[in-house]
Parts: structure tokens; sequence; C-alpha cells
């Protein structure tokens, strides 16, 4: 199918929030009930379906440090891809820097995304974190005191909620939202800073 003859462009509501915080039940429950066809795609999807040569990887035979960052950008380019394909999206991320933030928002930029930060307690985040034991302990402390501070949300959801009352108000505020959104101010943000660098080199 030629790019004349496409349908319009798919949608993405965004999770951006700590490992173990309850992306995946909130991505669940949205997807349940949101009156379009969404996809809930993640890393964890990719990693559980054997993409990775796992086993190699964990016993030292190919070196996971080297192949980490082109997963990740392969990952999130091909969300560019689904959705310019007309598919809407559900997406679990971990915006582990600010580097990776901007990234992601170039790679996406011009696309309706509606990017919702999950926040849980961290005294609740490393029970969780225990419990699940598939886990390295101490991602979810780590992520707790950085993943957030450089984001610009368009909503945002406290995971101690039941999972369906999050999506509901999720959905409520996605069916309202307004413009310019949290993608569009920090595409403005990021373009601000590189002209910045610019202007400030001899």
């Amino acid at each position: 199918m030629s790019a004349e003859n496409r349908g319009p462009a798919g949608q993405m509501i965004l999770l951006n929030g700590a490992s173990s915080s309850g992306k995946s039940s909130l991505a669940r429950a949205v997807q349940a009930v949101i009156e379009r066809p969404f996809w809930h795609i993640s890393i964890d999807h990719l990693r559980d379906s054997g993409v990775l040569p796992s086993a190699r990887i964990k016993s030292g035979e190919f070196a996971w440090r080297a192949m980490r960052e082109p997963f990740f950008i392969g990952f999130e380019t091909s969300l560019l891809a689904y959705l310019r394909a007309g598919n809407n999206l559900i997406v679990e991320h971990i915006m582990e820097s600010e580097a990776w933030l901007h990234r992601l928002v170039g790679i996406l930029a011009g696309q309706d995304v509606f990017f919702v930060g999950v926040h849980c307690d961290l005294a609740e985040l490393e029970r969780r974190e225990l419990a699940r034991g598939d886990r390295p302990i101490g991602d979810a402390r780590r992520d707790f005191f950085q993943i957030h501070d450089y984001c610009l949300y368009d909503f945002e959801v406290d995971s101690r909620i039941e999972p369906e009352q999050n999506a509901a108000a999720l959905i409520a505020a996605w069916e309202a939202r307004g413009r310019p959104s949290a993608f569009e101010r920090l595409t403005a943000r990021r373009e601000a800073g590189r002209c910045g660098s610019v202007a400030s080199e001899p």
C-alpha cells in the first residue's frame, strides 16, 4: 500500500513509570474499555516473545551492553511505523534519562501522543518488585528518583488506585485533551535547547 493510499495515522497513549509501577495493569484496563481498538505493546512483550538470544546473552557469549541501545532504538522507531500504518497504541516505556526522552520526542514528532505519568509510592514499588521476583532488586528505586523529573505530562495517575478507576479517568482526559500536547511542548523545549546550544558555540 502506498503512502498516498493509507488512512489516518494511529494514536498513542504512552505510559511512563518506574519498574513495577503498574503500567501493564493500567494498559490492560484501558485496552479493555476504550472505544477504539488499541494495541498494548512494551519492551517486555518483545523480551518474553523470545526475539532476543537471551540464553546466549545470559551465558556471556553476546554482550547485552553492546546490544541494549540498538534494541531500544529499534523498538522506539518501530512505534512510528505502527502509527503511520494506522494502528492505535498503548505503549509502556521507562524514560531512563532525559536523552532517552528527547530521542523519543524526536522520533514521534508530529504524531498524536498522549503522555501519561504513572506514579507509585516507593515502599509499594519495592514491595511489588520483591513479590514479582523477575526484576533486578533496585530497579524500582532507581527509576523512582529520576524518570519523572524531566517529563511533562498530559495526565498523571497514582497506581495505588485500582487500574479500572485510573483507566476511566485516563480515557476521559484523553477524550478531552487539548493542544499543545505534552509531546508538542517537549518538542518545543527540545528545539529551544538545540538552538541555545548552537547560539552558544564560538
